[in-house]
């Protein structure tokens, strides 16, 4: 278990003070993550990497000259939020354009997404390479769905390799895109991680037992084994690997990097017992190994775990594989001539609070209220919403919801003791919920709360009809964010009949408690229904019938919500 800590919601930021104050030589703090702290003498492509903290060194410590020019950091396995990605990859912009790149994972894509949109309007020429190398969670047909595990170094480092020589922003992503067909990876737990201040893991595997195609966020494997011995392990990998040759690679003679990564626990000499046979497995099948690495690249906490990553080379690949880097976890050769550049951290953008009328200032503090309730709620539902996440997920849905909500009602505080009115206090709870909550459903309910807040607005008068209309925005906004449509195992499942329910009741005349209790009730029995649905969408789809049976936490979550608000609004009446 992780045991040291101060408040454990503190826990990411307090690890990125610490690794900024030891990796000055490398590293200045931004707002979201981390950049270089130096430069070369000419502008290069950036590349900007990122993802959810607890999987150092993935992110921060990959950043440095030859390898990224910044990383992004969430929280504990959560997606960092579209402005924490906005203002890294800013401050790393050196003018001639922007790479980013990141496990393949859902939150990570809305996010990125939504901060390479909002580059790109301000005329920053911005591309995405999303790592897809776990061959665990998606078949060879669907590699666009697989997860990025420590395949993740991999692309990173030729595209900042090909980036530190010069290249321009179409030969960095185009190696990027190669460097990640060319690579794949599969990992396999004997114990699963816990987060700081949690009671138990995210997932438990049985004595003796091993998870095989376990994720790096605490998802569990696909299939449970008996541990092997680590020559029986060796060829577990190896094996599977081979199965998978990348197109256009013929295996005889063919030259591979391997990449043997402990994932928290297994300690450097079990790894190399390990990788021994890895090494006689890949040249006894006729394959060159070429500057292999074991050790830890990508991990999970404390998980006891390994993967073994292979990059199939091409003599482009191998140059840049092999060309010099300089950062706190990864180094290779020397790099020269580098250039401090200013260590002022950036400064945060200013909340400004315009004028709103009284009707809109009273609603602001009844849905200050609302989300000050919720975030009560939340806080005494997040470890059954972790349990039932934990079936088929990660886990980490409760301690999100917890994070964001807390977020979201202390920033509505502060809009409203500002004289806020409706809209401008949505808009600056919704950001806050997506930075602190991060992940999936941190990006769903900040778009939520941002789209209830552009309905209702700072000046017009809040009554049963602009809040059905704002509903209605807010279904349409997580339907259109996320893309998940009914019958997915999402939280679609819920606000599809809630919302549409509601406007019906408000339609035939009823008044807005009444109308909200009846919507409510319908959310309850939508989302206990999921149970009966296998996953389409999210990190629970890989793992296929194994959530029958179970309600999807997404969709708990927000009818729990429902009835929260509901009472909220029956004290208002």
């Amino acid at each position: 278990m992780t045991r040291l800590f101060n408040d454990p919601d503190d826990f990411a930021a307090d690890s990125v003070a610490g690794f900024v104050a030891a990796s000055s030589r490398w590293v200045r703090p931004v707002t979201g993550g981390v950049v270089r702290s130096t430069r070369g003498a000419d502008p290069i492509v950036s590349v900007v990497i990122g993802g959810g903290s607890g999987h150092y060194p993935a992110f921060a410590g990959l950043v440095g000259p030859g390898l990224a020019a910044g990383a992004v950091m969430g929280n504990l396995f959560a997606s960092p939020s579209a402005h924490q990605v906005h203002s890294v990859a800013t401050a790393a912009h050196e003018g001639r354009g922007i790479l980013l790149s990141y496990g393949n994972y859902a939150g990570d894509v809305l996010h990125f997404t939504q901060a390479q949109e909002r580059l790109r309007a301000a005329g920053v020429d911005c591309r995405t390479v999303t790592v897809t190398d776990d061959i665990s969670s998606a078949p060879a047909s669907e590699r666009e769905k697989r997860r990025g595990i420590a395949g993740d170094l991999v692309v990173f480092k030729i595209a900042g390799a090909a980036a530190e020589a010069g290249r321009g922003l179409d030969d960095v992503e185009r190696l990027a895109i190669i460097a990640n067909d060319r690579t794949r990876s599969l990992g396999v737990a004997f114990s699963g991680c816990t987060l700081p201040g949690a009671d138990e893991p995210l997932f438990t595997v049985p004595e003796g037992r091993m998870a095989v195609g376990l994720g790096i966020h605490g998802e569990p494997g696909i299939d449970e084994v008996d541990v092997p011995t680590a020559a029986g392990l060796a060829q577990l990998f190896v094996e599977s690997l081979l199965e998978e040759i990348p197109d256009g690679v013929v295996r005889e003679g063919a030259r591979v990097v391997p990449i043997l990564n402990g994932l928290g626990s297994v300690k450097y000499e079990e790894l190399y017992v390990v990788y021994a046979e890895v090494d006689r497995l890949l040249a006894d099948a006729g394959i060159t190994v070429v500057s292999p690495e074991v050790g830890e690249f990508c991990t999970s906490f404390d998980m006891a775990g390994v993967s073994l990553t292979l990059l199939w080379l091409d003599d482009e690949l191998e140059e840049l594989w092999l060309a010099p880097c300089d950062t706190p976890a990864f180094r290779r050769g020397a790099v020269e001539g580098r250039i401090t550049v200013d260590t002022v951290a950036s400064e945060e953008e200013e909340f400004v609070i315009g004028p709103a009328s009284d009707d809109s200032r009273d609603a602001a503090q009844t849905i200050g209220r609302a989300l000050s309730a919720m975030a009560a709620m939340l806080d005494a539902e997040a470890e059954e919403l972790g349990r039932i996440d934990r079936i088929a997920g990660d886990g980490d849905h409760g301690i999100g919801m917890q994070r964001g909500s807390r977020a979201a009602a202390a920033a509505a505080e502060e809009a409203v003791a500002g004289g806020a009115g409706a809209r401008t206090t949505l808009q600056h709870a919704g950001d806050a919920w997506a930075d602190k909550g991060g992940g999936t459903s941190g990006a769903i309910w900040g778009e939520m709360l941002v789209a209830l807040g552009m309905a209702l607005g700072d000046d017009a008068d809040v009554d049963a009809d602009a809040v059905g209309s704002g509903v209605a925005r807010m279904k349409d906004a997580v339907m259109s964010f996320g893309k998940a449509t009914v019958g997915d195992k999402t939280m679609i499942d819920a606000i599809v009949p809630f919302a549409d329910r509601l406007n019906e009741r408000l339609d035939a005349g009823d008044e807005l408690v009444a109308a909200w209790a009846d919507a409510a009730k319908l959310a309850t029995e939508a989302a206990e229904a999921t149970a009966n649905l296998t996953a389409k969408l999210g990190r629970a789809r890989s793992h296929g019938d194994k959530s029958l049976g179970t309600p999807d936490p997404g969709a708990v979550s927000f009818a729990l919500i429902a009835h929260t608000v509901l009472d909220i609004l029956k004290g208002n009446d």
